[in-house]
């Protein structure tokens, strides 16, 4: 009876198995990972399952839990790869967060704020990007290398360009005799 049980406790703690990330190929459709079991047994070629929309692609030395179905390491799937190197530590309880070892991330905060930190934002957007939105702000300058055009006004800290139109449009010279007249060319109608 306790070589039965000997047995059937080895076959199960053969089920799930911890290990370390030793080399990746996500080349192919689905990951392949080789991996370090416990014990120094190392395994090459191993399936890694992932989330459908989510996929990366682990650093050397990350941690992994791999499933041997039938308990024979012959055939086996990575479940979970996990590198607590890099993990965002302190979300507060219901936060969310995608992150790179590089320290860019993204993270789904408490009370709807989604916060972006990284170097450079860069959006590839076919045919139009919209803000839905009644502010954005910038603590920086923006730039753009086409024209800017807006269906409202356009305000600075001391006026709007619709102001700017109106006294151009009005404005007369004081100097000589008859004072002149308004400008002949008028800038852009409002």
């Amino acid at each position: 009876m306790s070589r039965l049980f000997s047995g059937l406790q080895r076959s199960l703690s053969n089920l799930i198995v911890r290990g370390v990330v030793r080399r990746t190929d996500s080349t192919s459709k689905s990951q392949m990972l080789q991996i370090q079991m416990i014990a120094d047994e190392p395994k090459d070629s191993i399936e890694h399952l992932e989330p459908y929309g989510f996929t990366s692609s682990p650093h050397l030395g990350a941690e992994v839990f791999a499933a041997f179905p039938d308990g024979d390491h012959s055939h086996g799937v990575v479940l979970v790869v996990a590198d607590r190197r890099y993990r965002i530590a302190g979300l507060k309880s219901g936060e969310v967060a995608i992150y790179s070892d590089e320290g860019d991330s993204i993270i789904l905060k408490r009370g709807n704020q989604v916060e972006i930190t990284t170097k450079e934002f860069i959006v590839n957007a076919e045919t139009k990007v919209t803000l839905n939105t009644p502010l954005v702000e910038t603590s920086g300058k923006i730039v753009a290398t086409g024209n800017v055009e807006s269906g409202a006004d356009v305000r600075d800290k001391t006026g709007t360009v619709a102001a700017i139109r109106v006294t151009y449009n009005g404005h007369t010279h004081t100097h000589g005799d008859p004072i002149t007249g308004v400008p002949i060319q008028k800038m852009g109608q409002p």
